[in-house]
């Protein structure tokens, strides 16, 4: 039987820490290709490139695996991978991280990590974005690799089923301080956002972004719970942005003419 296919990107780059836990371990199950941004796209969201050129390099990174680096977007590495570097292949199964800080709650709107792994799903391929809540490049990743580890011998061997996109997020905890896995959903949060100006040396204002994450959710079956309480959290994740509940509300417009 050959061994399954499966897909390595992220959005921190091909040399980030994350993205070498996460190839070395998805090697114990099967062929990896890496395709990876030639430079970090944190924030990108669902951001494809349309208006520039998209180059494809192959790099020696990792011993005995096709990686290649892009110089567009995670969503165009996953593109690419299934139009150009794996045509005509099936992937079994695409991880995307590991991402060095959350993508739990909203951040999942702005999070390239999963819109990488959001993007190969709506090819209909099972997908798994893996997040650590630790931005420090000299992480610890034993934690993250053996959650990864079990969660993909999960996916590859029992089946997701309907949940064809997990989103992954792990506490910045010792792994033997790591109480298990919760699945459970997204919480309600906002960022709360502030603009600092600066002048740049010919007068011009310039702009950093700041802000400040606020918890909307008290449920203790969500994502942020589970984090906080020393769980890695587990959201199935899905690409309907349909407000289901909001329909009957609306549905008077039918006959407002």
């Amino acid at each position: 039987m050959s061994k399954p296919l499966i897909l390595v990107t992220n959005d921190d780059g091909m040399f980030a820490p994350g993205i070498k836990a996460l190839v070395s371990v998805a090697s114990e199950f099967g062929e990896v290709v890496v395709i990876a941004p030639d430079s970090p796209q944190s924030g990108q969201g669902h951001a494809i490139t349309l208006t520039s050129p998209i180059r494809l390099n192959k790099v020696d990174v990792f011993e005995g695996i096709d990686a290649y680096e892009c110089s567009g977007t995670p969503v165009d590495c996953v593109k690419l991978a299934k139009s150009v570097i794996l045509k005509d292949r099936k992937v079994d199964l695409c991880v995307s991280g590991i991402n060095h800080g959350s993508n739990a709650s909203i951040n999942i709107i702005y999070s390239g990590t999963m819109s990488a792994a959001m993007e190969a799903s709506l090819e209909g391929i099972p997908s798994i974005g893996f997040s650590y809540l630790d931005y420090s490049f000299e992480a610890d990743f034993s934690g993250p690799r053996h959650f990864a580890r079990q969660i993909i011998d999960y996916a590859l061997n029992k089946k997701l089923g309907d949940a064809q996109l997990l989103n992954v997020n792990i506490p910045a905890l010792p792994l033997a301080d790591i109480k298990g896995i919760k699945v459970c959903k997204q919480a309600e949060g906002t960022w709360t956002e502030d603009f600092v100006e600066s002048k740049d040396p010919r007068g011009e204002s310039y702009y950093w972004m700041t802000g400040e994450f606020i918890l909307e959710s008290k449920e203790t079956d969500t994502d942020i719970w589970a984090l906080n309480n020393g769980y890695v959290s587990v959201v199935p994740s899905m690409h309907d942005l349909t407000h289901h509940t909001a329909l009957a509300s609306v549905k008077g417009l039918e006959n407002s003419n």
